[in-house]
């Protein structure tokens, strides 16, 4: 077998640490009592938690009517805030199993950070479609395909049902994908733990591991395969949620853009919150050296191209609605830029297309506060990106006596802040209590774990499937 040489520059682990000193590193603050900045940012994010949930209890007691929505636009921040969630759920499973099945190593220390916030984001997405049917208590009725006796069916043909299958679907992959690839880190923290209690828990959730080569041949065969079924999850979810668009014959959404477009967006919004996280939480457990500032920049050109590609695409929009020669989309498309929601397309522009464009420049995509603040404007921008999309067509529709301008209320904003409350609350329970980064993972492309490094050993980093290749 080749030994591995890593220059300082490309080193994916930087410092001096040892195995050992990994393990110590990602499991010691799971034991440890919650510093100063972590009681912080939980308080915050709990904070906006509580506002999403008083808005949300609101919203039950009163109604959907506390909303803004109105005739025409019936769908607004609900169903914004759904596609926004489940956007941001694509970078999870893209840097686990697509950058997986590609053999990049740089994924190996934000892997399992990233489908944790797979899951989340899936979570917190999946509240609006619920409440969005206004009497959510019987929505599985109409939503779930199961036999019954009740005079309404599922609609097959609909998009929206589409979205049940595909979404759920992909909750389920992501979360086996998750806890499959946390197997040998519970057995790391069975085998070190002192308490009672935990060696119960942790030794149920290990399934058994021994790291043996036997449970170490059987793991990358799975992690493989779920990566191979993951790839096209990834792909398709997205796709599948801008049917809910794209069949239908409003215009500005009747187009045949959308998925690819979708599947870009998400991908870089995605990119960008699982950066914004990273940083704060690389900071708040102190492990800079594993997530070093070359993985951050390698994140920043993915958001670079994405987001080139997603100004491709607005453009191209433009060109289609003129070119077709079709009067209805040539009007709504410059509705959108110079009509009474131009302040919101303009803000989507500016974010999402020209401020990623800095990262062109290495001296600015290799500063954190600066790619810190780029990709909050990113998150920004797709939301407003969806805002658009949804508001502005709808607004405007085929009859001028029926336009009408859609303003959110408290209540809206309410539930916008409390999802975000929901995400970084879960984020930061996951990251307090069980490794955010995959101790297996992360010590195969240590120095330390290399062929030519006898000295230090440990069952740990032999075998893992970070390199694709057995210890």
């Amino acid at each position: 077998m080749s030994t591995i040489d890593y220059s300082v520059e490309e080193r994916l682990v930087h410092g001096d640490r040892s195995l050992k000193q990994i393990d110590d590193a990602i499991v010691n603050p799971l034991d440890a009592k919650p510093n100063i900045k972590y009681i912080l940012a939980l308080g915050l994010t709990v904070t906006m938690l509580m506002i999403g949930a008083a808005s949300l209890g609101w919203t039950f007691y009163k109604g959907i009517g506390v909303w803004g929505n109105n005739n025409p636009v019936g769908w607004a921040f609900d169903i914004v805030n759904f596609v926004f969630w489940i956007g941001i759920g694509h970078a999870g499973t893209l840097i686990s199993a697509i950058l997986f099945l590609f053999r990049q190593r740089w994924r190996n220390g934000i892997a399992r950070f990233a489908e944790a916030m797979t899951i989340f984001a899936v979570m917190t997405a999946l509240i609006f479609p619920i409440i969005h049917t206004g009497r959510p208590w019987v929505a599985a009725v109409y939503l779930l395909p199961y036999p019954n006796q009740h005079s309404v069916w599922v609609n097959f043909i609909s998009p929206l049902l589409w979205d049940v299958f595909a979404v759920s679907t992909y909750f389920t992959v992501s979360f086996i994908f998750w806890y499959i690839g946390l197997i040998p880190d519970f057995a790391t923290m069975r085998d070190r733990t002192t308490s009672k209690i935990k060696k119960v828990i942790f030794s149920v959730l290990s399934l058994g591991w021994r790291f043996s080569n036997r449970h170490w041949q059987h793991y990358e065969m799975l992690y493989l395969i779920l990566a191979g079924l993951s790839t096209p999850l990834v792909l398709s979810v997205h796709t599948v949620v801008s049917f809910d668009f794209a069949v239908s014959v409003i215009p500005g959404w009747h187009t045949t853009i959308f998925p690819p477009y979708f599947v870009a967006g998400a991908i870089f919004s995605g990119f960008a919150m699982v950066q914004n996280a990273l940083i704060v939480i690389r900071k708040i457990f102190e492990i800079e050296d594993l997530i070093p500032l070359k993985t951050l920049e390698t994140m920043n050109k993915i958001i670079l191209v994405t987001g080139t590609m997603v100004g491709y695409a607005y453009g191209m929009e433009f060109f289609i609605a003129w070119y077709s020669g079709n009067q209805l989309e040539t009007f709504t498309f410059i509705n959108r830029a110079f009509g009474p929601y131009a302040w919101a397309y303009w803000i989507m522009v500016s974010c999402n297309v020209l401020s990623p464009q800095f990262f062109w420049f290495k001296k600015l995509r290799t500063s954190i506060p600066f790619m810190f603040v780029i990709a909050v404007f990113v998150n920004v921008g797709m939301w407003f990106e969806r805002f658009v999309i949804i508001v502005t067509s709808l607004s405007r529709d085929y009859l001028p006596s029926s336009w009408a301008y859609y303003r959110p209320t408290m209540f809206d904003f309410g539930l916008l802040i409390g999802s975000f409350g929901l995400f970084f609350t879960l984020v930061l329970l996951f990251a307090k209590n069980l490794p955010a980064i995959s101790i297996a993972e992360i010590k195969s492309v240590s120095e330390g774990a290399q062929p030519s490094h006898h000295g230090e050993s440990n069952h740990s980093a032999n075998g893992t499937h970070g390199d694709g290749h057995n210890g």
